[in-house]
């Protein structure tokens, strides 16, 4: 697969946003642009308001975002399985206070 120049307004530096593509300037994740129009139906003049961006931002995320979806639909899934991992290994701290509240505890 042929690599895409990042478009003006989109920038990956590490420690900003996890190391992410974001808006440039911004701690605003590429995939937050995307999860506003894929999954909650906005449109970009909504998106542009809603995260306080320009138009030119929001189509800028968006064209990087339908360039590089598979990674970042990957990265967000690795990201979702090591907090399900995580969360098996470490008992909560409501089910630790509820156990040992119970009355055979």
């Amino acid at each position: 697969m042929q690599r895409t120049p990042t478009p003006p307004h989109v920038e990956i530096r590490s420690g900003v946003a996890g190391g992410q593509p974001h808006v440039s300037g911004r701690r605003i994740k590429v995939r937050d642009v995307a999860f506003q129009q894929e999954y909650l139906g906005r449109d970009a003049d909504e998106i542009a308001t809603e995260l306080d961006l320009t138009l030119a931002e929001v189509h800028a995320a968006l064209a990087y975002y339908f360039d590089h979806r598979d990674e970042i639909e990957q990265t967000v899934a690795d990201r979702d399985a090591l907090v399900a991992a995580m969360k098996r290994r470490t008992a909560s701290l409501l089910s630790t206070k509820l156990a040992a509240a119970a009355p055979n505890g």
